[in-house]
């Protein structure tokens, strides 16, 4: 009797970690869709920031952030692969659209709005690909993981040199700041605890409301 009680908890169990997993799967499939379209836009975006720039060293500078953007979109695009899933066409098209618009914005915009904005989205950048590393452990995909936070260090990277170009222009007092990200090594620390948690909780992913 003690015998088959534990093997019907087991069998629970192992229900239990089935529907998490597919969940997760489902859930990460659907932020990298997300991901992989955004990281479109913001290459459409630095094109037209770099063009409106006259320094070299920042133009250099968004030379790099561009062709990060790049790796990532390469990246994302073999994870999807491997999920049996690829982009969504309609997101892309729409990326595309926001993409565009940003980069025409930068040429006329001024110097400081460009900053500020990509600081911003950057910023929320960090966030997505550490859920995603998350999703990605309870998916049963370890080795998504390590790319993954890489991924989120560079995003922090990005963010960083950013808010250090906004701070450095007289508007940034006047204008609604972001929360500054946490160090870059808490990315690697705060996955580790979650690792260890036995909880890992896991939220429904939903496409931020200005790109829905």
């Amino acid at each position: 009797m003690l015998t088959s009680s534990i093997a019907r908890a087991a069998a629970v169990q192992v229900g239990v970690d089935g529907a998490r997993a597919r969940f997760a799967t489902e859930q990460l499939t659907f932020l990298l869709q997300l991901a992989y379209s955004g990281e479109l836009a913001a290459i459409r975006a630095y094109l037209g920031h770099r063009a409106s720039l006259r320094d070299r060293a920042q133009r250099a500078a968004i030379d790099r952030i561009i062709r990060d953007e790049v790796r990532h979109r390469h990246c994302v695009l073999a994870q999807l692969a491997e999920l049996g899933a690829g982009p969504i066409p309609a997101r892309e098209r729409k990326m595309e659209h926001v993409g565009r618009a940003i980069s025409t914005f930068c040429v006329v915009g001024g110097w400081f709005a460009p900053m500020y904005g990509a600081g911003r989205l950057e910023a929320q950048n960090i966030r997505e690909y550490e859920v995603a590393a998350r999703l990605a452990l309870v998916a049963e995909r370890p080795h998504f993981v390590a790319p993954l936070l890489d991924m989120a260090e560079v995003e922090w990277d990005h963010e960083h040199w950013f808010r250090a170009m906004a701070t450095a222009h007289p508007a940034w007092r006047v204008f609604p700041k972001w929360s500054c990200p946490a160090p870059r090594e808490s990315i690697r620390t705060s996955f580790a605890a979650f690792e260890r948690s036995a909880e890992r909780p896991l939220h429904v992913v939903r496409a931020p409301w200005l790109v829905r």
